[in-house]
């Protein structure tokens, strides 16, 4: 399978990884969290108005903080352990966090520690559409403005727009065709620069066959190309360059420990077979080629932790600690099911018949209706959150989809993680 379809082909892989997976386990959650029963109230007995009385000295009443009952996370981790063992793999890391406790569990398995930094593949969409909203916030673009506003190469699809760019809806070649698409190949490569290769894709007429109305259908570019352009856009918008726009936006408020771009693809011995975790990386960012063009859409590498900072940060409307991030209306705008608002899109896995919706670097759940959303790796890794209950987890495997797969189709996993959860907050 070539790296597009892997990387791309979503309308099997999301059902197949976290959105089949961790999702049912945050929605079962709500579920439960919302049946609460409060404790029975009886009715005090008239009172009379007794003599006057002198007045005790004031008591101090102090509040001791309950910590939460983390032992359900004990099964979860075997369940890690032996999957780990049993598939021969490297390691994997597991941290589930919440909205108001902040972290709640944190496993490391294997080779895997505190601090291990990971290619993330399509994580990446997560921080790459942050980062545009960000501008926005900042009043340096406007989203739903075309990107000829922006940058005079724009001219080249004159109604296209970040928003649609980043919900694969620019109308540019998707699907099994476009995998290794020479007009967009400039985005897996990391020679040349972001802002030529934007131009390159944006405006060559060797696509102009091939092109859909933009809002019309929900297409994933098997290079990236959509995302590609967005970061291009970007960086012509705030005058920087993607990696200060990273460092500006997110490592340095956030106290992130590794979070950067650079473009694999090219560099690295993916195996040809199954376009797999490439082991020649080894958790060193020094392994690849300074860059000037990197992989917006699958090029960011984090560790377990970073990501699981970025997911507090999505949970607490925008905010890491006292440093604002991002807005909660452009949060709303990344989390909304935006193809189904927009154009009625969506993809349907041929294999269970539920259809997907996508915001802004989120996949969406259309089954339960209890604001899930995920966004899953070729790797194996995920991470999901429960706007509703305030949940979330990240995932990361240093493997392939296939074993992400496998892990995620675990419903005694899931319900362990579910019941881990429930125990917690008591």
């Amino acid at each position: 399978m070539t790296l597009g379809e892997q990387m791309h082909s979503q309308s099997r892989s999301c059902a197949g990884l976290v959105v089949a997976g961790l999702l049912l386990v945050l929605a079962a959650c709500a579920s439960d969290a919302d049946e609460g029963t409060a404790a029975p109230t009886t009715t005090a007995a008239p009172t009379t108005t007794a003599a006057p009385t002198t007045t005790a000295a004031p008591t101090t009443t102090t509040t001791v903080a309950v910590e939460p009952d983390l032992s359900g996370f004990t099964t979860v981790s075997e369940i890690v352990q032996g999957f780990v063992d049993e598939g021969g793999l490297n390691g994997a890391t597991l941290i589930v966090v919440d909205r108001d406790l902040g972290v709640l569990h944190r496993g490391h398995f294997g080779e895997f520690g505190p601090g291990r930094i990971s290619l993330v593949g399509n994580l990446s969409e997560v921080t790459s559409a942050g980062v545009l909203m960000r501008l926005h916030d900042d009043g340096l673009l406007d989203v739903d403005a075309p990107v000829a506003d922006v940058i005079a190469w724009g001219s080249g699809n004159p109604e296209v727009t970040p928003a649609q760019l980043l919900s694969h809806s620019s109308g540019m070649l998707g699907g099994q065709e476009s995998q290794f698409y020479g007009p967009y190949v400039c985005s897996m490569m990391y020679a040349g620069s972001l802002q030529a290769c934007g131009e390159t894709i944006f405006t060559t007429p060797d696509d102009d066959a091939d092109l859909v109305p933009p809002d019309t259908e929900l297409l994933w570019p098997g290079t990236g190309a959509d995302f590609q352009v967005a970061g291009a856009v970007a960086e012509a918008a705030s005058g920087k360059t993607w990696a200060e726009l990273v460092d500006e936006i997110y490592v340095q408020p956030c106290g992130l420990e590794a979070l950067a771009y650079n473009n694999p693809w090219m560099q690295l011995a993916f195996d040809p077979a199954t376009f797999g975790y490439p082991t020649d990386f080894g958790g060193d960012p020094s392994t690849l080629a300074a860059t000037e063009n990197p992989s917006i859409l699958g090029g960011a590498y984090a560790t377990a932790e970073d990501y699981a900072v970025l997911l507090l940060m999505h949970l607490r409307e925008g905010m890491c600690g006292d440093e604002r991030v991002l807005s909660p209306e452009s949060l709303d705008l990344m989390h909304e099911d935006r193809v189904a608002r927009v154009y009625d899109g969506g993809q349907t896995d041929p294999d269970t018949g539920i259809t997907w919706g996508y915001g802004m670097g989120w996949y969406t759940d259309r089954e339960t209706g209890t604001g899930l959303i995920t966004n899953l790796s070729i790797f194996g890794s995920g991470v999901g959150l429960n706007l509703d209950t305030g949940y979330g987890a990240v995932l990361l495997l240093e493997s392939t989809w296939v074993d992400g797969q496998a892990l995620f189709n675990d419903s005694f996993f899931l319900d362990s993680i579910q019941e881990a959860v429930l125990l917690a907050r008591g």
